[in-house]
């Protein structure tokens, strides 16, 4: 379930992406040119990549798993955050264009009930997208992936060529809402309309809506499922 948000919320977030974009991210991409992180127990990180390696974050720990072995330290910086994982520091370039600009040795502002928060919205998110894909499981969803430029968790669901296909996700907030939100943009723009056309970039539902509903899950469930109605026809 999810809970009103903590003062600590927003720096947490803010520095959590900074980490994602320029440590996490960066660590995969330097194995398997891939970029997609998932959420994990705590928090958030990498999928086992290469000889079974994984990077995330626990709470206010970053963790790095190999076979064998687990170590895990403080976050403190962007710079220590790299050495413990043993990589240069800087997000791929030559993969996406970095969305932070976090100073590397600057203290991340990383507090445990904000990161507590952000690990209970990505984990709301996955289960509210794990429903939709279950229900709709001939129109080609894709694994829900946390993108680092944008940090928020997302799948794809629907036909393009029949115009359906739309992004399913969770963000924890941007510069579009402040606030975490879940969304619907529909990849065809002359779908943006009703429902689907509250926002530029198509329907959303923010945190303290979902709040008040008194049953936030519910509500979650039914923007997404009302919005993959109106797209793909009851499942």
């Amino acid at each position: 379930m999810i809970e009103a948000l903590p003062a600590s919320y927003d720096p947490t977030r803010d520095a959590m992406h900074a980490l994602a974009e320029h440590v996490l991210a960066a660590a995969r991409f330097r194995t398997d040119k891939h970029i997609g992180l998932v959420p994990t127990a705590g928090g958030f990180g990498t999928p086992s990549f290469g000889d079974g390696e994984r990077v995330r974050v626990d709470g206010v720990e970053l963790v790095h798993e190999r076979p064998g072995t687990s170590t895990r330290v403080g976050i403190t910086t962007l710079t220590a955050a790299a050495q413990f994982v043993g990589i240069p520091l800087g997000a791929p370039t030559e993969a996406y264009t970095p969305a932070t600009s976090y100073p590397a040795d600057e203290p991340l502002t990383v507090r445990a009930d904000g990161a507590r928060a952000l690990a209970a919205w990505f984990a709301f998110g996955e289960g509210l997208l794990d429903e939709l894909r279950e229900a709709y499981p001939s129109q080609e969803p894709s694994a829900p992936t946390i993108w680092p430029e944008h940090f928020d968790l997302a799948c794809e669901i629907g036909s393009g060529d029949a115009g359906t296909r739309a992004n399913y996700g969770a963000s924890p907030g941007d510069s579009a809402i402040p606030e975490p939100y879940l969304y619907v943009g529909p990849w065809d723009a002359s779908r943006r309309t009703g429902m689907l056309g509250t926002y530029a970039f198509g329907a959303a539902i923010t945190y303290a809506e979902l709040l008040a509903s008194g049953d936030p899950r519910g509500r979650a469930l039914d923007f997404g499922f009302e919005c993959a109605a109106l797209l793909l026809g009851a499942p």
